[in-house]
């Protein structure tokens, strides 16, 4: 009939069940990965005052040494207010590394009077002959004293062991020095880092990276240092793959290993002495 318009009814819908129009739309479930259980956008936040982490820097450092853990660091302060992370020395001047880049502290021990951890770089010839440099052990062990942590990174243990600060504990250091640390009555261990008590120290460079992911775990959590491993893209492929230590020769490096020893103590010869045994 004209005018009439045929009606459909709409179909009842089933108790119990929602019309599909009005259900909400899900998103297809998605496989988890590894940044799904990592963030640094949601890192608690705190009121208390900072707790200070101090680098110490000193001339002809290992620049990797220092800029590796340096790195994971300053990641945990942009990400956590509850840290500070300083490069202290004795002044504020710049100071040559074992590149040609040099380094700026930006303040120094005296500015410095507790520090929550300490950590300390390593080096070569520089280091060695750091050893005898009283000064510097002076302002090491002032530090230390009520530091929650003190870390070290390569050579930078036996700076910590001439201080007096590992007498008791088991430590390591570069492969070739790591034999030296039983001078100063620590346990020599070969290891990527050893933590042993409030001391933690790192094998040669590049272990100061992995030393400092454990103890932004130790300090935070486990899910903080995730995070930052993943910004900082920390996940080392070596083109030749990983060392097999059980085929490095260190005995055919020791002569090397003393001849740098000998150069940086010539003017310690009680010292040398020491250290030769």
């Amino acid at each position: 009939m004209r005018g009439r318009t045929d009606r459909v009814a709409a179909p009842r819908p089933v108790r119990g069940r929602t019309p599909e129009r009005l259900r909400p739309h899900r998103r297809p479930e998605q496989p988890r990965t590894w940044e799904h259980d990592i963030s640094l956008t949601d890192t608690p936040q705190t009121t208390r005052p900072p707790r200070t982490v101090a680098f110490v820097a000193y001339p002809g450092l290992t620049l990797l040494d220092l800029v590796g853990p340096l790195q994971v660091f300053s990641a945990l302060q942009a990400a956590h207010d509850g840290f500070r992370v300083v490069v202290m020395s004795e002044s504020r001047r710049t100071m040559e590394t074992d590149t040609p880049l040099s380094v700026l502290p930006d303040t120094t021990f005296d500015q410095v009077p507790d520090p929550y951890a300490v950590v300390v770089p390593g080096g070569l010839v520089p280091t060695l002959t750091a050893m005898a440099d009283q000064d510097l052990l002076d302002r090491l062990r002032r530090a230390a004293a009520d530091a929650e942590i003190v870390a070290s990174v390569c050579t930078g243990s036996l700076l910590l062991g001439a201080a007096g600060l590992l007498d008791g504990r088991r430590a390591t250091t570069h492969w070739m020095f790591r034999d030296l640390l039983a001078s100063f009555g620590a346990t020599p261990v070969a290891e990527r880092w050893v933590e042993d008590g409030p001391c933690l120290t790192a094998a040669g460079v590049s272990a100061g990276i992995d030393m400092a992911l454990h103890l932004v775990a130790r300090m935070t959590d486990e899910r903080t240092a995730r995070g930052i491993q993943l910004q900082i893209e920390y996940d080392p492929r070596p083109p030749f793959g990983g060392i097999d230590w059980g085929s490095v020769d260190t005995e055919r490096h020791a002569p090397l290993a003393q001849r740098f020893l000998t150069e940086a103590l010539a003017d310690h010869p009680g010292l040398l002495a020491r250290l030769h045994g």
